[in-house]
């Protein structure tokens, strides 16, 4: 009995030690992509919390923001690791590079410092992180290297915490990339929006829509039509929770986002694009 229950604390174990590392990237993608769709919709004027995506949309969202970030830290960790192994540091080589790493810190520290003053600049949000992180994983490294290099014990603490830092400026940079693929990403619907589904919108009601482009035809009343008012013009731009998001064939600041349910208050023909043969 006491080894059956040995082997189930074991396969608990194994299995816990599985679930933990899912759990977190899954919540990890869960954020980046969150990030990366607030930013695309709040170009449109659409707070994302309003469409109802689901998290596995959100999930589904994640690999283009986090694209690029992934593939320049595992090249900065390549070229660490091929520098690692091509040079031989000695003492005052590792002294005055942890020396210019330290300054490089403490700059990026007072520009953390100085955001009210200077975080309205393009791309402060990318670069302080950036630098903060980079002259953070220098000095780890830097640190570890002159302590083999003395033959004494390696400062745990200060390189652990070093290394807290980075990783804290790598998720802080990552989570602002998100944010800036997800506006681009705004800006390239806008000016495409015929990639997206063409809507005729029948209703009952008169919508008094002011956005440019847009056609209002008025039904011709017969027996049995429910429907007083048609719209054209329009383009699909995402499926919420039982709604539809809905913007003119072409974007402009003067535009608005029309967003109607899915009930019987309207009729929706999704119109068909032939492909020329």
């Amino acid at each position: 009995m006491a080894e059956q229950r040995a082997q189930l604390e074991r396969w608990v174990s194994f299995a816990a030690g599985i679930v933990a590392p899912v759990t977190l990237i899954s919540a990890l993608l869960f954020y980046f992509g969150y990030v990366s769709a607030r930013s695309q919709y709040e170009y449109f004027g659409i707070d994302v919390d309003t469409i109802g995506l689901s998290t596995q949309d959100y999930v589904m969202r994640s690999p283009q923001p986090l694209l690029v970030p992934l593939l320049v830290l595992t090249l900065l960790a390549v070229a660490g690791l091929l520098l690692h192994n091509a040079i031989h540091p000695t003492e005052l080589a590792v002294r005055r590079t942890a020396a210019g790493s330290a300054v490089l810190l403490m700059l990026g520290v007072a520009g953390l410092f100085l955001y009210p003053a200077i975080g309205h600049l393009a791309y402060y949000a990318l670069v302080v992180p950036v630098v903060i992180g980079l002259a953070a994983a220098a000095l780890g490294y830097l640190s570890y290297v002159a302590a083999r290099l003395a033959k004494r014990r390696p400062p745990v603490v200060l390189i652990v915490l070093l290394g807290v830092v980075t990783t804290t400026c790598a998720f802080w940079a990552t989570a602002t990339t998100a944010q800036y693929s997800g506006r681009g990403l705004a800006k390239s619907d806008a000016e495409n929006l015929g990639q997206f589904p063409s809507v005729i919108l029948d209703t009952k009601e008169r919508l008094q829509l002011r956005s440019p482009g847009l056609e209002e035809t008025a039904l011709r009343a017969s027996t049995g039509q429910t429907f007083n008012y048609r719209y054209r013009g329009l383009r699909l731009l995402v499926v919420g929770d039982n709604r539809l998001f809905l913007v003119p064939n072409q974007w402009n600041p003067s535009n608005t986002t029309l967003v109607v349910s899915l009930d019987a208050s309207i009729r929706v023909q999704f119109q068909f694009q032939n492909d020329p043969p």
